[in-house]
C-alpha cells in the first residue's frame, strides 16, 4: 500500500527547535543523559522502557504525583497496574494555574444561548470551589457518580472539575441525545446527582428538552439530587437551581486519590446493544494529557479550541489544553449557522493558535468551497487538528490552499477507549498528504497481518502490544472483566486490537483505512472503505458516501454504494459512469460497486462516524430495532431509507 505521498509542509529549524517536543528531547539529554538519533529512536525507547519514560513525563511536566512503589506493578494486558501507592488529583493539575496566573484567561465561550463569556483562571478556580462545596453539601463524596446533560459550555467544565476535585466520578451526555441512549448509559452507573440544562439555542432556534431531561431523571432510581442550569427560562419544578449550588464562597481543596481512582466514565458508540461504560483513571488521563501536549505542541501561551459535542471524547480532550495552562475556547452552537465560516470567524476573532475538528467538518468545508484564507485573518493560527474519521489527501490540499499555507496540519487517530491517540502529529516532522506523522510516544502501536506478524508499508490491524496508562481501568459493572477482554483482547491474547486498518509507513508515519469490521472483501482482495470514499468524494457532485459489502450465504457478495449528491444534482447514468470510472482508476476495477443509489444523508454516530456495520447488518436482514440504537445516532431519520431499501430486496441481483 505504500505510495509516494508529497510533503505539504515542514517546519524550519527555528520553529522545530521552539516546540515542546524539542524542549522535552533537550531535557532528556540534560537531565537524564539520553540522546536519540531521531524521533523513531525516541519512540522505541518510550515503548520499550516504560519504567523510565513515564516518570520522565511526570518530572518534565512537574506533575504532582506522590511517591509510588513501582511504575508497573503488573505489566500484562488487561490488568496492568500503574504507579501503585501513588496518589494524584486531575482537577488539582488543571487549577494550579490559578495560583500563578489568576488574571489570565482560562475559558472563552462562544454560545448561541449565552453569547460570548470569559473566565479567568482565578474566576474558574472560584467557581469550581463553590460547585465542589455545593456537591459536598448534597452528600457527594469519593466514588459517587455525578452525571450531566449539558452542552459544551462553562458549566460543564466547572461541574466536571468540581466532581473530580472531590474524587467523585463524572459522566456526561450531550443534550441532543435521545432519552433511551442517555438512560442506557447512566442507568448502568447508578448516579447520585444529575445536572442538566433544559433549553438551548441551535441554528437560531430555541430547543426545549424539558420532557427528555425529566424522563431521564425519573428513569434513574439511584438519583438523589437534580440540579438545573438556567438558560432561556426558569428551572424545572423540583430541581435545584445551579446558582444556588454555587452561591457560597469556598476554599478549593482537591482530594488526593489513588493513581487509578476512576475519573470519568465515557461510552462506546453504543450503536447496538448496551453501550460499554469505559472507566478511565485520574493518573492515566493526567499522564496521557501531558504526553499528548508534546504531540499537540500546547503550552500556556496557546489559545485552543476543538469543535466538539459534549457527548464526544473530544470534549474530554479539551482538558489536555487546560492541564498545560492554555486558554480553552468553547463553541456552543451550530457550526454552519449562519454559514460554514462561523467557526472560522471565532478562530480569527479570538486569535486561536490551535484548532481541531472532526474530519467531516473540514471535508464539508472543502466540498462547500469555503475559503477562510480569503475572508479572515488567521495569522495567529499555527496548528490544525482533525479526528473522527480519516482526513482525505484532498482535504489536506484544501487546508494548505484555502485555510493557510504556513500551518501545521496534525490529524490524530485514537479513541474513546484510551482517552487519547495512537497516532498523530509531531511538530518537528514534515506533513505528508493523507498521512499522520508518527506513532505517539509511549504507545506500542503496530500493524499486524492475519497471522499476528508486524508489517511495515502494508495495511494491517491496528494493535497495541504494551500497556498504556490511559487504557480503561475496566468497564463499569464488568466484575470479571469478560466484556473488556472480548472487546479488545480476544483476537490476540495480551495484545490490544483496536478495530482499525492501519499502515505504518517506512518513514514512521501512519495511514488509517477505516474500521476493520467494515472491510470490503472482493474476490479475495481486502480494502478499507476509506479508499473508496476518497475516490468517490473527490467528485464535485458527490458530497458524501457510504459503501458496504454484503456477503450472502452461498452467493456472491453484493456491494452497493450510496451517495449524497450536491443540491440540484441528479444521480443519472452519466454521474454513475463517472463514479465507476473514478473507482476503477483510483482504486481497482475489482471494487466498482454492483449498484449506486442516491440517499439524502449518510447515517452517522453522534461523533460523526459513518454507520457502516449497522447498515450492513440491516441490509443482510437484521432487525431494524436491534442493529442500531437510534438514540445514539446524529441523524436517526436517515435510517428509514435503508430500512425501506432492505425490505425491497431479498438478496443481490
Amino acid at each position: 500500500m505504500t505510495e509516494s505521498r508529497p510533503v505539504l509542509w515542514e517546519p524550519d529549524a527555528a520553529r522545530a527547535a521552539a516546540t515542546s517536543m524539542a524542549r522535552f528531547i533537550g531535557w532528556l539529554e540534560s537531565a537524564r543523559g539520553l540522546v536519540f538519533a531521531d524521533y523513531h529512536a525516541l519512540w522505541e525507547w518510550s515503548v520499550n522502557d516504560p519504567e523510565s519514560f513515564w516518570p520522565a513525563i511526570i518530572d518534565f511536566f512537574k506533575l504532582e504525583v506522590t511517591p509510588w512503589q513501582a511504575v508497573l506493578g503488573q505489566r500484562e494486558m488487561p490488568g496492568a497496574e500503574w504507579f501503585p501507592g501513588a496518589t494524584v488529583n486531575f482537577a488539582r493539575h488543571v487549577l494550579r494555574h490559578a495560583e500563578t496566573r489568576p488574571d489570565d484567561l482560562a475559558l472563552i465561550l462562544q454560545s448561541e444561548t449565552f453569547g460570548r463569556v470569559t473566565l479567568t483562571w482565578g474566576e474558574l478556580a472560584d467557581r469550581v470551589a463553590r460547585a465542589a462545596a455545593g456537591l459536598r453539601r448534597l452528600g457527594v463524596g469519593q466514588g459517587d457518580r455525578v452525571v450531566a446533560i449539558l452542552p459544551n459550555t462553562m458549566e460543564s467544565v466547572v461541574a466536571f472539575l468540581a466532581s473530580a476535585s472531590l474524587g467523585a466520578i463524572w459522566s456526561l451526555a450531550a443534550p441532543d441525545m435521545g432519552p433511551v441512549a442517555v438512560l442506557d448509559r447512566f442507568r448502568q452507573i447508578a448516579p447520585k446527582v444529575l445536572i442538566a440544562q433544559k433549553k438551548y439555542t441551535l441554528a437560531g432556534r430555541a430547543i426545549d428538552r424539558s420532557e427528555v431531561i425529566a424522563g431521564v431523571a425519573d428513569g434513574l432510581p439511584s438519583l438523589e439530587h437534580r440540579v438545573m442550569v438556567p438558560a432561556l427560562d426558569a428551572p424545572l419544578e423540583g430541581w435545584m437551581n445551579w446558582a444556588d449550588l454555587v452561591a457560597a464562597p469556598a476554599a478549593l481543596t482537591p482530594v488526593m486519590v489513588p493513581f487509578s481512582h476512576p475519573l470519568w466514565i465515557v461510552y462506546s458508540s453504543g450503536t447496538t446493544g448496551n453501550p460499554k461504560p469505559i472507566v478511565h483513571g485520574h493518573g492515566g488521563v493526567l499522564l496521557e494529557s501531558a504526553k499528548a501536549s508534546l504531540h499537540m505542541d500546547l503550552g500556556p501561551q496557546d489559545r485552543f479550541a476543538w469543535l466538539t459535542s459534549s457527548g464526544w471524547i473530544m470534549w474530554n480532550a479539551q482538558f489536555f489544553a487546560l492541564v498545560q495552562g492554555a486558554t480553552l475556547a468553547q463553541f456552543d452552537g451550530a457550526p454552519n449557522h449562519p454559514d460554514l465560516l462561523e467557526v472560522w470567524r471565532m478562530i480569527a476573532r479570538e486569535g486561536l493558535t490551535s484548532f481541531g475538528a472532526g474530519a467531516a467538518f473540514l471535508m464539508g468545508c472543502q466540498k462547500a468551497g469555503v475559503t477562510p484564507a480569503r475572508a479572515l485573518d488567521l495569522s495567529a493560527l499555527r496548528a490544525l487538528g482533525s479526528t473522527g474519521s480519516p482526513l482525505s489527501p484532498e482535504a489536506y490540499e484544501w487546508v494548505y490552499r484555502d485555510v493557510k499555507r504556513d500551518l501545521w496540519l496534525a490529524p490524530i487517530s485514537g479513541g474513546t477507549d484510551i482517552a487519547g491517540a495512537f497516532v498523530g502529529g509531531n511538530p518537528m516532522l514534515p506533513v505528508r498528504a493523507g498521512e499522520m506523522q508518527c506513532r505517539f510516544l509511549g504507545n506500542a502501536v503496530r500493524a499486524f497481518d492475519e497471522a499476528g506478524h508486524e508489517v511495515i508499508g502494508e495495511v494491517g490491524e491496528l494493535v497495541c502490544t504494551a500497556p498504556l496508562p490511559s487504557m480503561p481501568l475496566g468497564f463499569w459493572g464488568d466484575a470479571d472483566g469478560s466484556r473488556l477482554r472480548e472487546s479488545y483482547f480476544d483476537t490476540w491474547p495480551g495484545v490490544w486490537r483496536h478495530g482499525d486498518w492501519i499502515e505504518i509507513t517506512p518513514t514512521g508515519g501512519a495511514v488509517i483505512y477505516g474500521r476493520s469490521d467494515a472491510t470490503i472483501n472482493r474476490h479475495g482482495l481486502r480494502l478499507g472503505s476509506s479508499e473508496i470514499y476518497r475516490a468517490v468524494e473527490a467528485i464535485d457532485e458527490v458530497l458524501d458516501s457510504l459503501v458496504v459489502d454484503l456477503e450472502f450465504l452461498g452467493r456472491e457478495s453484493f456491494m452497493p454504494l450510496f451517495v449524497v449528491t450536491a443540491p440540484g444534482v441528479a444521480l443519472d447514468q452519466a454521474l454513475c459512469a463517472r463514479i465507476q470510472a473514478r473507482i476503477r482508476a483510483d482504486v481497482s476495477p475489482r471494487f466498482v460497486p454492483d449498484a449506486i443509489e442516491a440517499i439524502d444523508e449518510v447515517p452517522r454516530t453522534l461523533s460523526g462516524k459513518k454507520l457502516e456495520v449497522p447498515v450492513k447488518k440491516l441490509l443482510l436482514g437484521g432487525d431494524p430495532e436491534r442493529v442500531v440504537n437510534r438514540d445514539s445516532m446524529a441523524n436517526p431519520g436517515s435510517l428509514d431509507w435503508f430500512i425501506a431499501y432492505a425490505r425491497a430486496r431479498t438478496g443481490p441481483g
